[in-house]
């Protein structure tokens, strides 16, 4: 039985992603050298945007030391989209966070918004898609680049449909993590967390946001975004939504990765108490035994069963069982909100939806173990 114990906790803590390696957070600096972004009366959107970048990096590592943090730029150089996600890629990166300025033809726009990939309302925010995409253009050949991408098509956009976004759920989380911080924290106006068809987050295989910290079109905001003291503000805001998200992560890891070792422990400690509660020298006093026709006794309702499923991915609209999203496998459905979470499964165990969370790592490598009530 102690072997039994062993042998399981060396496998459940092999796969424990917190325990055998640490945590990459790639920070993008949106635009850069040759790139200026968008430009204001004082400013430029390139400059803004790594002062941030560079501060949230420093505080991440003074606050979470065990955090490597890569940057795609920490200089005023210009970096290509596609080399952008290729760091993130390279890296393994665990959290992609892409900063940038925003700009708008009202100079009365104003506040906060959080982008994740992904097409809801895509032509209401098409066109910040279309002006943070439009740096391919600055490249050579950027449509072989960009397997012929036209980040001024319409028609380009509709691919963005048809991609798996594995890491929508995490990218979710941590969206509103920050946005959160900078509304009630920073008491900065809220344009709330959107979807939209950027590059950049299509791209990087991890949990991704792009992160707009406001106008510089907006005088105002642009005077608030230059002063002493408001690049400290926000960088400690981001990483205080970093925080949230990545110790919720550990807890949702912690806690599907322990309760298995925790029920073998009981077993054991059970079967323990059961040996020392019966005396050795004392033979087992049978119960007194009615006939059948006197035993009057209710019926229990049934338990309710604790099941499990490996989710592999979420979708504002509800999919087609062919829809290539989920890349051929036969999935059961819960709808949460406004949210249409697909999973394969059930199965009777936790161990059995492991087992199956590891042959779908190769299709879905952000899939999870989920618990499910067949009442």
């Amino acid at each position: 039985m102690r072997k039994r114990f062993y042998i399981v906790l060396a496998l459940l803590m092999s796969l424990s992603v917190w325990a055998d390696k640490s945590y990459t957070l790639v920070i993008d600096p949106g635009h850069g050298g040759k790139d200026a972004g968008a430009v204001g009366k004082t400013s430029q959107e390139k400059d803004l945007n790594l002062s941030l970048a560079l501060k949230v990096g420093e505080l991440v590592q003074e606050q979470y030391p065990d955090v490597k943090v890569v940057y795609t730029r920490s200089t005023d150089v210009f970096i290509p989209l596609q080399t952008r996600a290729d760091i993130a890629n390279k890296n393994n990166a665990d959290l992609f966070i892409s900063i940038h300025t925003n700009s708008a033809e009202s100079k009365a726009a104003h506040g906060v918004e959080t982008f994740i990939l992904g097409t809801d309302k895509m032509e209401k925010n098409l066109d910040v898609a279309m002006r943070e995409n439009a740096v391919m253009k600055l490249e050579a050949d950027y449509k072989t680049t960009y397997q012929g991408f036209d980040p001024n098509s319409i028609d380009s956009y509709i691919m963005f449909e048809l991609m798996q976004n594995s890491y929508m759920d995490q990218s979710l989380q941590f969206a509103t993590y920050v946005q959160n911080n900078f509304v009630g924290s920073l008491n900065r106006g809220d344009r709330g967390v959107r979807q939209a068809a950027f590059w950049v987050l299509l791209k990087t295989a991890c949990p991704s946001i792009l992160f707009e910290m406001g106008f510089i079109s907006n005088p105002d905001e642009e005077k608030f975004l230059n002063k002493k003291g408001t690049i400290d503000q926000m960088a400690q805001a981001l990483v205080d939504a970093f925080g949230s998200y990545t110790h919720k992560q550990r807890t949702r890891v912690e806690k599907i990765t322990s309760e298995p070792v925790l029920a073998e422990e009981k077993t054991i400690q059970q079967s323990k108490e059961k040996q020392l509660q019966q005396p050795e020298d004392k033979p087992v006093q049978q119960p007194e035994t009615k006939p059948a026709e006197e035993v009057s006794a209710p019926v229990p309702a049934p338990a309710a069963q604790t099941l499990y499923g490996v989710q592999v991915c979420a979708s504002r609209n509800a999919l087609e069982p062919s829809d290539p999203k989920l890349k051929g496998q036969k999935c059961s459905c819960l709808q949460i909100g406004n949210w249409y979470k697909y999973y394969v499964g059930p199965f009777p165990t936790k161990e059995d939806a492991q087992n199956k969370q590891n042959e779908l790592k190769s299709l879905f490598p952000d899939c999870w173990v989920i618990q499910l009530k067949n009442e």
